[in-house]
C-alpha cells in the first residue's frame, strides 16, 4: 500500500467544480486585487474562527513583515524568536532591520521554552515572535506575563495552527497580533500564495490596513510608509470554498493523529506532547527517534512518504551566520533538527492507510 506524505490533488479534486465556478465569477466581475471576494473571506474568517478583525494579504510572510513594521522594530532591536521554524518567521525582523535572539524550543511540542525566555532578554529587546508550530499551540499565558512584565511587543505567528486553540480562545488573540498562511500546503491552503493578520486592537488593524495598500487610507495620499500585500481576488474567491470544510479536515487530522497516539510504540520512539492547555490542529504529525534517516529509508521501502521539517535550525542558516551561533547553541532545537521526522496527516487519508503507516513504524 502507497501511503503519500501529502497529496493536495485529491482535496483539491473534490472542490474542482465549486473552485472552478467562483474563480470563473471572479473573473468575470475583474475582482483581481482585494475586492468583495477578499472581504468576503475576511468577514467568513473572522466569524468561523473567532476574530473579531482580520485582513487578507498576499502571503503568509507578508503580515509578519507588516507586524514588524507596526511594532516600531528597527536597527539595533533584538526580537526573540525561536530557531526551530521555517525562515518567514524572522523574515520580518530582518526586513526592518532588527536583530532575531532566538531561545530554544521545549523538549516535546517544539515551541517556545517559556523557561528560557528571561535570560535571552536585553535592553535591546523589544518583543518576542510566538510560533505555534506544526499546529500546536504554545504556552501562551507564560509568556505574555513575561512580554508584559519587560513591556514587549507579541507577534503570533498561526502559519500552521489555523482553528488551534489555547485554552479555549483561539490563537492569535493572546499577542499585540497574529499572522496566518495560506500556502497551499496549509491546513486551509489556497491556490497560491495567502495570508491574514488579525487583533483585537481596532488602531492596530487600521495601521495594518494602510500599510497593506502603500500607507494609504484613500487613493493617491500616503500618510505613512507602506507595502503591497494585498491579497488577489482569486485567493479570496477559492478560500471561501475551503472555509467551509476547516472544521471537517481539522477533525480527520486530529482523529489520525489519535490513532498515531494510540498505535506507534516502536522502541525509542518520542512522539508530540499533547499539553491539556492546548487544542492541536495537527498540521504535522512529527516524531522523535535516535536513528531517524534509517526509519526515514526503512518507511519509503514500505512506500511510506515522510519529510524533514526542518533539518536546519535557523541559527544555523548561512543567512545568520552573523550571529555567530555555533553547534550547541541551542541544544534542543538541534536535537530536534538531527532526530525529527514527519509522517503523512492529511484529511484524505483513510484508516487503510494510517494503519500501514503505524504497522511500517512499529515495524522498523
Amino acid at each position: 500500500m502507497k501511503v503519500p506524505f501529502l497529496d493536495l490533488s485529491l482535496q483539491h479534486r473534490a472542490l474542482r467544480t465549486e473552485a472552478l465556478a467562483a474563480l470563473a465569477a471572479t473573473y468575470d466581475a475583474t475582482r483581481f486585487c482585494l475586492g468583495k471576494d477578499v472581504e468576503e473571506f475576511e468577514k467568513n474568517f473572522g466569524a468561523t474562527l473567532g476574530y473579531p478583525r482580520v485582513l487578507g494579504m498576499n502571503s503568509g510572510t507578508s503580515p509578519l513583515h507588516v507586524a514588524c513594521m507596526i511594532a516600531g522594530f528597527g536597527p539595533g532591536d533584538e526580537v526573540i524568536a525561536p530557531p526551530f521554524t521555517f525562515i518567514s518567521t524572522v523574515w520580518g525582523v530582518s526586513y526592518v532591520g532588527a536583530t532575531p535572539r532566538f531561545v530554544d524550543v521545549g523538549e516535546g511540542t517544539f515551541n517556545l521554552d517559556p523557561a528560557k525566555i528571561e535570560a535571552a532578554i536585553t535592553p535591546r529587546t523589544k518583543g518576542i515572535i510566538v510560533v505555534h508550530l506544526f499546529g500546536q499551540p504554545a504556552r501562551m499565558a507564560e509568556i505574555m506575563a513575561i512580554a508584559r512584565r519587560h513591556g514587549l511587543f507579541v507577534i503570533e505567528d498561526c502559519a500552521q495552527a489555523v482553528g488551534a486553540r489555547y485554552r479555549g480562545e483561539p490563537v492569535g488573540l493572546f499577542g499585540d497580533v497574529g499572522t496566518f498562511s495560506f500556502y497551499p500546503t496549509k491546513n486551509l491552503g489556497g491556490c497560491g500564495e495567502g495570508g491574514a493578520f488579525v487583533a483585537r486592537d481596532e488602531a492596530t488593524q487600521v495601521k495594518a490596513r494602510h500599510i497593506r495598500v502603500h500607507g494609504s487610507d484613500r487613493r493617491y495620499y500616503h500618510d505613512i510608509v507602506g507595502g503591497n500585500f494585498r491579497m488577489d481576488g482569486f485567493q479570496g474567491a477559492l478560500l471561501n470554498v475551503k472555509l467551509p470544510h476547516l472544521a471537517g479536515w481539522t477533525a480527520r487530522r486530529q482523529a489520525i493523529a489519535q490513532r498515531y497516539l494510540e498505535g506507534i510504540r516502536l522502541a525509542d520512539v518520542r512522539l508530540p506532547d499533547q499539553p491539556d492547555y492546548g487544542q492541536s490542529v495537527f498540521h504535522q504529525f512529527t516524531i522523535r527517534h535516535p536513528r531517524r534517516d534509517a526509519l526515514r529509508d526503512y518507511l519509503a521501502q514500505q512506500e511510506v512518504g515522510t519529510d524533514l521539517i526542518y533539518p536546519v535550525p535557523l541559527h544555523r542558516q548561512g543567512c545568520f551566520a552573523s550571529l555567530g551561533q555555533g553547534p550547541g547553541s541551542f541544544p534542543v532545537a538541534e536535537a530536534a533538527a538531527a532526530t525529527c521526522v514527519s509522517l503523512p496527516i492529511f484529511p484524505e487519508l483513510t484508516d487503510a492507510q494510517v494503519d500501514h503507516v503505524i504497522a511500517a513504524v512499529n515495524g522498523f
